[in-house]
């Protein structure tokens, strides 16, 4: 069987929001189209204390989108993002949820980011998300939402790892920089990692 696994279409990752992914709209139709192709959906929802440490303001003197070491893992600071009960952590409002079998927050735990939406950055900490696509006879996933570069990257990388079948799809996510894709998406497809459109990579 095969899941789409839609990752952090949220608010604050919207024009608008606090931190937008460029044409990050756009994604919201496609997805809305191809759900019903899948026979599960599942969606990933970033979901921060308001003082986590990948905020640049926990940081005296730093701005958003320098780099630092924390708990030994390199680590971007972003702007105050997806705060747990925030109206910026809500989903999409004009993302159709209806189909969603379930929702896997990440990034919870103050001290590590966690763009996966299998494990945090450090690896110390599952979701469960694989289990629980294991558990409902999943063998490959379709991953697709916000940020190509960074959450559904690293998704599709975990997902491959995991031993699932894994397809991008490339018309339903937006990267916060297309270069960093470019980059990234050469070292999925060594892994084995589909990049195409929706209508060129269909479920099984």
């Amino acid at each position: 069987m095969t899941a789409l696994i839609i990752v952090d279409v949220q608010r604050d990752f919207l024009p608008g929001g606090a931190l937008p992914v460029p044409e990050g709209d756009a994604v919201i139709p496609v997805l809305n189209r191809i759900q019903t192709r899948y026979p599960l959906v599942a969606l990933t929802q970033d979901w921060h204390p308001p003082d986590h440490l990948s905020f640049a303001s926990q940081h005296p003197g730093r701005r958003p989108l320098e780099r630092i070491e924390l708990d030994g893992l390199e680590q971007v600071l972003w702007p105050d993002h997806c705060v747990w009960n925030s109206p910026g952590a809500a989903l999409a409002d004009a993302l159709d949820t209806g189909r969603a079998a379930a929702i896997f927050r990440k990034g919870m735990d103050r001290r590590v980011d966690s763009y996966s939406g299998f494990f945090d950055n450090g690896r110390r900490r599952k979701t469960g998300l694989a289990e629980w696509l294991r558990g409902l006879g999943v063998t490959e996933v379709h991953v697709a939402g916000l940020a190509a570069d960074y959450c559904v990257a690293y998704t599709a990388r975990d997902a491959a790892e995991l031993g699932f079948r894994v397809a991008i799809l490339e018309d339903a996510t937006r990267p916060i920089s297309a270069a960093g894709f470019a980059q990234i998406a050469a070292e999925l497809r060594q892994r084995g990692v589909r990049i195409g459109s929706s209508d060129s990579v269909r479920p099984g």
